[in-house]
């Protein structure tokens, strides 16, 4: 009972601390209410986001005609890169990987097959390619190299950020892949 009436005259003395601990929990309160409602649209927005990504996935998918396989089918075509020599599958697979990166929004910077270097074993046929592509869609490129006819493996993923300067419209990764495939050879 003495604490009530000793805070009721400290405020009856001087109103000008009330008013400034009314005031500083008003501020409090407020601001509670806007990192709240900030975290509430933060996460609207990456929901947002994420089902927008949902729609793309499962549009590419049916334009694909993918819906049309069972499940765990094999995608149709050769396992195998085609051609009579092996410079020739190099050829294929350098056409293949940047057909891929071109339909996904992406720019071939440059590339390099290699064919009897420290990465290519006896019927592999390795490729070296620098690129610039969106970030959303370096995984639609990995999984349409990786997925797909004829049988593809990425050996080596370097992604560099894009500067920040750029924004989040025009931001680029700068990618280099290290992507091999089996020649079949004159079998």
């Amino acid at each position: 009972m003495s604490t009530d009436s000793s805070i009721a005259r400290l405020f009856a003395r001087a109103p000008a601390v009330a008013a400034a601990l009314y005031g500083l929990l008003v501020i409090l309160l407020g601001a509670a209410i806007w990192f709240s409602v900030d975290d509430l649209l933060v996460q609207r927005a990456t929901l947002a986001s994420s089902a927008d990504l949902l729609a793309r996935i499962e549009a590419q998918r049916q334009n694909s005609g993918a819906t049309d396989a069972p499940a765990g089918a094999v995608p149709a075509g050769s396992p195998f890169l085609s051609g009579e020599t092996i410079t020739v599958a190099g050829a294929a697979l350098l056409q293949r990987v940047a057909g891929a990166i071109t339909r996904f929004g992406g720019s071939v910077q440059s590339s390099q097959v290699d064919l009897q270097g420290p990465h290519a074993k006896g019927d592999m046929v390795t490729l070296i390619v620098s690129c610039e592509i969106d970030q959303p869609n370096l995984q639609n490129l990995l999984y349409d190299l990786e997925a797909g006819m004829p049988f593809l493996f990425v050996d080596q993923l370097v992604a560099q950020a894009p500067p920040s300067v750029a924004g989040p419209r025009g931001a680029r990764m700068g990618v280099l892949l290290a992507v091999s495939g089996r020649w079949s050879g004159n079998k």
